[in-house]
């Protein structure tokens, strides 16, 4: 057998797969490895999500928290990154945690909690890429008022760009859908390399650089809370770094030998997060200036200002803002091609209103076009939040982050589960993780708790109308549609998986593969021909 032979051999593999849980082949598969870690890393980046969101550090605890606290995360993030790339490498389904959920929840259970995991699923990832395009915003009109002191930035300008950030990402999603692996791939060799050019750069110019003490002894709080509670609001920060590694999933049926591969990605992502992150918030905390003037920036974002006390320079300050611009930019676009993907598998097992029509793959870019509308309009509708509320960009990230975290903790959840029901399934993918993988699952879900609970609490003291922090309004008000939404129409509508055809890629018959595969070589011919 030729090497492509045995390339197509591997993806009928993962196509057969997907069949015998009730699925076509309909999105193309063209990531590489190196593409889908660029891909994940691209939404993961956690040096610049925790630029982008430095704020929240320095005004909950300072330095010390920002470092202590991502290490322990960091740490934590790996127990549920090893969890997921197991649940990947037996079921590469695009509908990641929902699906897993499905196939993994003791049988009573398990399609409501299906149904309950998939809103919580949506809910991140969409918020997510509202809150990057509030970053992305940020650090445009940040270098604006930085290049033009006179200029004000307003609330409007702010979410006027986030609207147009989300539109140009649906349309590379649309109409360039074949770029997406090259793009990953570039933007991994640029994230790397930015990096590099930051923390040298700040690190060599800052000629005022703060003693030890500051980075790794003094707390700071400017929230009016105590000073346990401001080191607990300081989690969100580095919560929102480590997010979103578990993208790979939602685009495994668009990955090359997606069993073995995507898992890899899940993990690699985490550990060169985890890695970058930490030197990061280090340079940057032995250059921080003043913190509370640095808090109160004009610029509206504490990292341009870092940059400009380093560099003594505008210009030097812009450049090294407008390398994490791109990075910002390109990651939108990952994200919405990682919310649409969730969307579509959502609506292909009738988990959405219209699941007929967000469930459409457009047969020549075979890119679901309805959903990534769908996902570009929800973004937008989020990032409108910010124009009633003073915090309505922290109560994006927290709705983001925490929806993230409770779609985590749902598959660990029905895995603990149905080891007391007697329902376990035993995980036999290529990336296993044997007995430890219950361990794993039982570290993540206690720490993926612990933090969604903190996502709730409000940033500021004393509480008013204008500060309080809505996630848990928001994240009720989900909850409590996906609960009635299954009681009206779910539980009658919603497949999700079909589960006993849920046989883990290395269990999938030869003979179901060979034939497959005599089909897809075949059909290759005859195109040739």
């Amino acid at each position: 057998m030729s090497s492509d032979e045995k390339a197509i051999s591997k993806d009928v593999q993962e196509d057969t797969v997907l069949e015998n849980l009730g699925y076509q082949q309909e999105l193309k598969r063209s990531f590489s490895l190196l593409g889908m870690i660029g891909f994940s890393f691209s939404i993961v980046t956690s040096w610049t999500a925790l630029g982008g969101v430095l704020i929240v550090g320095v005004e909950s605890g300072g330095p010390p928290v920002m470092i202590y606290s991502w290490i322990g995360i960091s740490i934590f993030a790996l127990a549920v990154a090893y969890s997921m790339a197991e649940m990947c490498s037996a079921y590469p389904l695009a509908g990641g945690q929902y699906s897993w959920v499905a196939v993994l929840a003791p049988p009573k259970i398990a399609r409501g909690m299906s149904w309950v995991t998939g809103w919580f699923m949506i809910t991140g990832v969409l918020a997510m890429g509202a809150t990057n395009n509030f970053i992305g915003a940020n650090f445009i009109l940040g270098q604006a008022n930085l290049s033009f002191p006179s200029y004000t930035i307003e609330r409007w300008h702010t979410v006027l760009l986030a609207y147009l950030i989300a539109l140009i990402s649906t349309g590379v999603n649309i109409y360039g859908p074949h770029l997406l692996d090259r793009i990953s791939r570039f933007i991994f060799l640029w994230n790397i390399l930015s990096f590099v050019i930051v923390v040298i750069t700040i690190l060599a110019t800052n000629d005022h650089k703060q003693p030890a003490s500051f980075v790794f002894h003094d707390f700071q709080n400017f929230t009016g809370f105590s000073t346990g509670f401001a080191a607990i609001l300081g989690l969100l920060q580095s919560s929102f770094g480590m997010c979103c590694y578990e993208a790979p999933a939602h685009m495994c049926e668009e990955m090359l030998n997606a069993s073995r591969e995507a898992p890899k990605a899940i993990i690699m992502s985490v550990y060169i997060g985890a890695v970058t992150g930490f030197i990061f918030l280090i340079s940057v905390c032995f250059c921080i200036g003043d913190i509370s003037s640095t808090a109160s920036s004009t610029t509206g974002v504490p990292l341009i200002q870092i940059f400009y006390d380093s560099t003594g320079s505008v210009v030097g300050a812009c450049f090294l803002s407008s390398l994490i611009v791109v990075i910002v930019l390109v990651c939108a676009n990952a994200l919405l091609a990682e919310g649409s993907r969730s969307l579509f598998a959502f609506a292909r097992d009738n988990g959405l209103p219209f699941s007929s029509v967000f469930a459409k793959v457009e047969s020549r870019r075979q890119v679901p076009v309805y959903a990534i509308l769908l996902a570009c309009a929800v973004q937008m509708a989020l990032n409108s939040i910010y124009f009633g509320t003073l915090t309505g960009f922290n109560t994006v990230i927290s709705i983001a982050t925490e929806g993230f975290y409770l779609s985590y903790a749902m598959p660990l959840l029905a895995r603990i589960l149905s080891w007391f029901t007697g329902d376990a399934k035993a995980l036999s993918g290529p990336y296993n993780l044997g007995r430890y993988g219950i361990i794993m699952n039982v570290i993540g879900l206690v720490f993926l708790v612990f933090t969604s609970i903190t996502f709730n609490f409000p940033t500021l003291a004393p509480v008013d109308s204008g500060n309080m922090n809505y996630t848990s309004a928001a994240i009720g008000i989900i909850g409590l549609i996906s609960i009635v939404t299954w009681l009206i129409s779910g539980r009658k509508a919603f497949t999700g998986p079909q589960i006993a055809g849920a046989v883990p890629v290395l269990e999938v018959r030869p003979t179901e593969v060979d034939e497959n595969l005599d089909e897809t070589l075949a059909e290759k011919r005859e195109t040739k021909d």
